[in-house]
């Protein structure tokens, strides 16, 4: 099932006191949070739709703004059969816009912190077993062995992302200085440019060698930066082709489930587990906010012990 659309109905019938508070939000998104270009639409999207709710029950003025009007606004979302994901991610998008308003005086309480939700449904990720995962990069450096700078740089991704569990935007998003390889270290900005490092193993350190010693030299130009992996073109290479290469990549792995580069973190997150790491050590290399987020790999890992103990126990 496709996933429900974000809010995007255009603010052009918005009160002016709407639009103005509209673009200060934004405005807060984009330059003070770092949130992405996708995000910050996403939210506006969801905020337009709150706001335009707001007018047509009545009100003209945030300050108007009550948790009635918030939970109507959800109701409606639900009529119009959106799922428990898409209000999850809605109402979340109207406390924190809420808390902002309180915070910047535009409101005198925030009306939002009462707001509850849905819990949206988790299903499990697929993931890779580690013989699968073993078989993505043996494809991969079986496809490298011309020394092609572009196989080496992909064994390189693949490597990386399956050793760090790191998303696909933080890998497009590195710069050679961020590899340490003394300590083979990682230095990773996520989700509001929030640093973290992350160790990686020797085959990633390798391949990464690999890239820098003989592969990039070969795609650099003079506009391509500081950039640690390039496209063809010699620019900064984009999440779109990591995507195509991880999902190309999976398909010569018999059997193997298609997955893209989160699924290759979902991956790392249940080996590590599976390999006897805490939560608390995974939480951290994988950058969730919250250890409620990294205990999904739990459920996954207990799932593919049941059937183990299925197939394997004379007595199951």
């Amino acid at each position: 099932m496709p996933a429900d659309p974000v809010e995007t109905s255009p603010d052009d019938g918005l009160p002016e006191t709407f639009s103005t508070v509209l673009g200060d939000y934004e405005r807060h998104l984009a330059s003070e949070r770092n949130l992405t270009p996708h995000t910050v639409k996403a939210y506006i999207g969801d905020i337009a739709g709150l706001l335009e709710h707001a007018h047509r029950s009545g009100f003209s003025d945030v300050g108007e703004l009550d948790l009635r009007t918030l939970r109507s606004w959800l109701a409606k979302q639900q009529s119009m059969g959106r799922s428990r994901t898409t209000l999850a991610r809605r109402a979340t998008a109207a406390r924190v816009f809420t808390g902002w308003l309180a915070r910047t005086g535009r409101t005198p309480t925030d009306v939002g912190s009462a707001l509850g939700s849905p819990k949206p449904h988790q299903p499990l990720p697929s993931v890779l077993r580690v013989d699968e995962a073993r078989g993505l990069i043996a494809a991969a450096t079986t496809l490298a062995d011309d020394g092609s700078p572009v196989g080496l740089r992909d064994v390189a991704m693949l490597e990386l992302l399956y050793a760090t569990g790191m998303r696909v935007g933080e890998l497009c998003g590195l710069d050679v200085d961020d590899v340490d390889r003394d300590r083979n270290v990682v230095r990773v900005f996520g989700k509001g440019r929030k640093e973290r490092t992350v160790p990686f193993g020797q085959p990633a350190a390798a391949a990464v060698d690999a890239w820098l010693g003989r592969g990039r030299g070969q795609l650099a130009r003079p506009g391509s930066g500081a950039a640690l992996f390039l496209g063809a073109r010699g620019g900064r290479i984009d999440q779109r082709a990591v995507r195509t290469l991880v999902h190309r990549r999976i398909a010569d792995v018999a059997g193997a489930p298609d997955l893209g580069p989160h699924g290759l973190r979902h991956t790392a997150a249940t080996h590590l587990l599976e390999g006897g790491a805490d939560l608390r050590s995974v939480q951290e290399l994988l950058g969730h906010a919250s250890l409620a987020t990294t205990q999904r790999y739990t459920h996954v890992t207990t799932d593919r012990l049941r059937k183990a103990y299925r197939q394997a126990h004379p007595r199951a």
